[in-house]
């Protein structure tokens, strides 16, 4: 299996594609700011005549998402538009034939639901779920919810998983997400949809957005994927047939950096090693 190619600017290999599906959280920022570096590459893109659409496993639609953004201070200049796994979600909510809702996630994660013709109903009541997350992840683990899940997957109810990621960096913690609690589910027997990546209706949703704004379709080998997870930003980018840009300080770092936080030879060999899939490329930081 090729080696991935070690990249220490996104511009030395951009001229290769017309549209960049970007990750949002681990690439643009990390949860409480921006990656500026990061911002400034995808500007730099889009003014080459590129479009960049992020593509993110966030539990919200995606218009919440602009304004996180704007929050950490990304600039709008690095991307032409959002697709969530939250818009995903609400697309499949609206196609259940029963609309008597269970939710497990956090407050936060309210605008999922916003113009959303769901019954927010009690566990014992409710016909399916929607999982955005931990109700608190800050002080929960997954682990937390076995019992919960337990007695859904008891009364045959399938679960929308509204965000696949197991973890995601906050600042420099992993905190647990809603493709946490879908495994213990589907390990208890429940059926499980996911929304997000690596599955491809998200990118089907990105891809039909990159064609608005570019005006025309691009071929699939003028796409290149940026993420830093391997379960799905490299993983959905493969199914989907485009190249994918892999990050390696994000929540990989642990298993690829040294303590000064450098990318380590012999830790990437062990780590590519027991991988399935290879990115395209390779960089430590979107530069």
């Amino acid at each position: 299996m090729p080696q991935p190619l070690l990249l220490s600017s996104l511009s030395e290999w951009s001229g290769r594609y017309d549209v960049v599906f970007s990750d949002v959280w681990g690439v643009v920022h990390n949860g409480v700011a921006a990656h500026p570096a990061a911002g400034a590459a995808l500007t730099a893109f889009r003014e080459r005549g590129g479009v960049v659409i992020m593509i993110s496993n966030a539990p919200r639609p995606y218009w919440s998402v602009i304004e996180q953004l704007d929050q950490f201070g990304v600039a709008r200049t690095a991307y032409d538009g959002i697709v969530t796994s939250g818009d995903v979600t609400q697309d499949l909510a609206r196609a259940q034939p029963d609309n008597r809702c269970y939710h497990i996630g956090a407050a936060r994660d309210e605008p999922l639901f916003h113009d959303l013709p769901v019954r927010r109903a009690p566990l014992e009541e409710a016909a399916f779920i929607i999982c955005s997350g931990l109700r608190d992840d800050d002080t929960e683990t997954a682990e937390d919810y076995r019992a919960e899940l337990s007695s859904a997957a008891a009364r045959g109810l399938t679960m929308i998983c509204a965000n696949p990621d197991l973890v995601v960096e906050r600042g420099h913690r992993l905190i647990a997400c809603a493709g946490a609690l879908a495994e213990i589910y589907e390990a208890l027997g429940g059926k499980v949809i996911q929304a997000g990546k690596p599955f491809r209706p998200i990118y089907e949703a990105t891809l039909a957005k990159a064609a608005l704004a570019l005006g025309r379709t691009p071929a699939k080998d003028r796409i290149l994927a940026i993420g830093d997870a391997m379960r799905t930003d490299v993983a959905g980018a493969h199914a989907f047939g485009i190249d994918c840009l892999f990050l390696s300080a994000g929540i990989h770092a642990v298993e690829l950096h040294d303590d000064k936080g450098a990318l380590a030879a012999a830790k990437l060999a062990q780590f590519l090693a027991v991988q399935s899939l290879r990115p395209t490329a390779m960089m430590r930081h979107l530069a």
